[in-house]
């Protein structure tokens, strides 16, 4: 399935770039491109310092910043789709970068997972004398 993906991604984003070309000209086309190229790297940036901000916050607390981390791979994935050039992966990426559909696709990802995640591990019961 990946290699497939991997040779129709491609072929289905020159197409759309062909057919968009066509109707608008070569030249306003590269422009979009490179444009939503920019828009996207700036909110990339955004995005990945609030991320980046919000797990130090926890971190600083004494929290795991797992939701941070996953999101922090989502705005990576995002970030990496913007800059291939095509409509489809820009408008993959950018959906990548919109908090709320990451919130989404992160509840759909646990929601899929939660039966196979299996956290193992061992305690101690410490009295609080001792402290």
């Amino acid at each position: 399935m990946p290699l497939f993906l991997f040779v129709l991604v491609p072929i289905v984003e020159m197409w759309i770039l062909i057919e968009v070309g066509s109707q608008i000209g070569a030249l306003p086309t590269i422009a979009l491109v490179v444009l939503t190229a920019t828009v996207g790297l700036s909110l990339l940036k955004r995005q990945g310092l609030a991320t980046l901000l919000s797990a130090r916050r926890k971190m600083d607390h004494g929290a795991i910043p797992a939701s941070e981390l996953v999101n922090g791979v989502m705005i990576a994935v995002g970030g990496a789709l913007l800059l291939t050039p095509g409509f489809v992966t820009d408008t993959l990426g950018f959906l990548l970068l919109i908090p709320q559909t990451r919130h989404w696709l992160l509840f759909r990802l646990i929601d899929r997972y939660r039966d196979k995640i299996i956290i193992e591990g061992d305690y101690r019961r410490v009295d609080e004398e001792k402290f």
